[in-house]
């Protein structure tokens, strides 16, 4: 009757945060998270199928909020007619950001877990999406400033994935630093100067 009380499933979430979050998925110890949240291996499987539907339970609310955010924000973005994109860019690609910085400021253990603990899940590509959807979106991007009539040079598909995947691992460094909010504001901010003027310069603007 205890292991099927309401609280069951709470603990064996906290261990195996705690577990996920020392060991990453690969290292963590299925029987340990069973032992720590004081349940039986029965109890689990009532639960859990295995130890990545675990893992999931953990950050696919996360995984989905940052992912489906940042998707809006860019197909919202890629409607607009072309002559309004240019003036909306900024606001289009700061709101997401800051956004961002709140959610990952708020729910900190979680989506610490999912971007550096996650290799072995289907989630060990998720910060690779996030760079290939924005690659995608940059060179439709580069398009409409050429319909526009902007001499906008070719910069190849490799370029553009470098520079976006160093841009998102740049961003978060906030979870990997655990910085706290008012600091990840204003380093962010920055930092999105700064990528901001290299990409002006790369497009000869």
């Amino acid at each position: 009757m205890e292991e099927k009380s309401p609280d069951t499933l709470k603990k064996i979430q906290q261990a195996a945060l705690e577990e996920f979050s020392e060991k990453g998925f690969l290292g963590a110890s299925l029987r340990k998270i069973v032992k720590n949240a004081g349940v039986t291996t029965g109890a689990f499987y009532g639960y859990f199928s295995s130890k990545e539907a675990l893992f999931a339970s953990l950050v696919e609310p996360h995984a989905a909020a940052l992912m489906g955010r940042f998707m809006e924000a860019q197909t919202r973005f890629a409607a607009l007619p072309d002559q309004e994109q240019p003036s909306h860019m900024g606001e289009a690609s700061g709101g997401y950001v800051d956004w961002m910085v709140d959610y990952i400021c708020a729910h900190r253990e979680p989506v610490k877990l999912l971007l550096c603990g996650a290799e072995g899940t289907s989630y060990g590509q998720f910060v690779h999406n996030m760079v290939e959807v924005e690659v995608e979106y940059t060179l439709q991007y580069m398009d409409v400033l050429r319909r526009l009539g902007n001499e906008i040079p070719e910069l190849d598909r490799s370029l553009c994935h470098i520079i976006a995947s160093g841009m998102f691992n740049g961003l978060f460094e906030i979870v990997v630093h655990d910085m706290p909010r008012e600091q990840a504001h204003r380093d962010v901010a920055q930092f999105r100067t700064f990528y901001t003027a290299g990409w002006l310069k790369l497009m000869g603007q």
